[in-house]
């Protein structure tokens, strides 16, 4: 199956995204770098594309001419180009993580695995290592309960999983408070994939993620939020929306590594304080949401689910206008590639 590879970066050609034009190249595998304003004016790869923000705003999208500049969000636009030429999946990274030969290996809608059994909060990082860590994302009062090597049951399982979270090796993804008070570098275990069941919330983040067809509206950044909340409460809205088309998040092996670029740990933490405040009370308030079930209800779902974002005061009303644009872009590529 046809797919791609989207970045986002404000970076000169740095060893990274040589790395992954490399491996795109060798891999026939489109490579898209959505730039912004911050990114240099002369940047030139071999091997991938790259769009400015003025080549951005010349695409025949609603979103491209709405899109924030000094956002993440503005990823989303590499993700519109993807879907234009007719990818089954499109794969997600950043410009600090460097790819391991299993990142280039195809990629299956189905897969073999362990499924979660039972509801509410699942620390699936605790599968995958042998000491305490947990994502970023994951509700600060529901870690004293989150202890290394302690899962609800598992049991074998198999399916379909057109949301796949791959880890990060070296400097996995955690929040600022995990930084602050742990150690780092770790390694993953290498495990058995893991499913997660409908009930089942665990965050998952934009750095090594693979997304199939039937569920590219999911991929929608929001932009008025924060820089550090924005993939996280994304990744909470698709596990709600993948429980209306009876369809399982599965989180993998690392098949990348970090090299984190440089941060300011207490501005992380402060940019992370929405998320520590509200993580919970967003997934119970998605929980409780009247959605249509089946695939055909997913772009009003979509809508239903932002609209309650911004009901709880976490996602800015200016969002509206952007995911409508998303949406009127979503469904004018579906009428492209049926």
């Amino acid at each position: 199956m046809k797919g791609a590879l989207v970045v986002t970066s404000i970076s000169a050609p740095n060893p990274v995204l040589r790395a992954l034009a490399e491996g795109s190249e060798k891999n026939g595998i489109p490579f898209y770098v959505i730039g912004d304003t911050k990114s240099p004016a002369n940047f030139e790869l071999e091997g991938c594309q790259y769009l400015s923000v003025d080549q951005q705003r010349e695409l025949p999208y609603s979103y491209a001419a709405l899109a924030p500049v000094k956002s993440y969000a503005r990823k989303n636009i590499g993700y519109l180009i993807a879907m234009e030429n007719g990818c089954h999946w499109i794969c997600e990274t950043d410009d600090d993580n460097f790819p391991r030969d299993g990142f280039w290996l195809p990629r299956e809608r189905e897969m073999k695995g362990k499924s979660v059994i039972g509801k509410g909060w699942v620390n699936v990082y605790s599968h995958f290592a042998d000491r305490f860590i947990y994502p970023r994302g994951f509700p600060i009062e529901c870690l004293a309960a989150s202890v290394a090597g302690e899962l609800p049951a598992e049991q074998p399982s198999s399916g379909i999983a057109p949301i796949q979270q791959g880890l990060a090796d070296a400097n996995p993804d955690v929040d600022a408070i995990y930084r602050l008070v742990h150690r780092l570098p770790l390694d993953f275990i290498e495990r058995e994939p893991l499913f997660l069941d409908a009930g089942a919330w665990c965050p998952f983040n934009s750095q090594n993620t693979t997304f199939f067809r039937e569920v590219f509206p999911l991929m929608y950044l929001p932009a008025h939020c924060s820089f550090r909340m924005t993939d996280i409460w994304r990744s909470f809205v698709a596990q709600r929306l993948l429980w209306t088309c009876d369809w399982r998040l599965v989180f993998h092996s690392s098949t990348v590594w970090q090299e984190r670029n440089e941060h300011d740990l207490l501005k992380d933490f402060a940019d992370e304080i929405p998320g520590y405040l509200n993580n919970a009370r967003i997934c119970r308030t998605l929980d409780e949401l009247p959605l249509e079930h089946g695939q055909e209800h997913m772009l009003p779902n979509l809508r239903k689910c932002y609209e309650a974002l911004i009901g709880l005061g976490v996602v800015g009303a200016e969002e509206m206008p952007l995911l409508d644009a998303w949406i009127a872009d979503i469904k004018s590529l579906e009428g492209k590639n049926p």
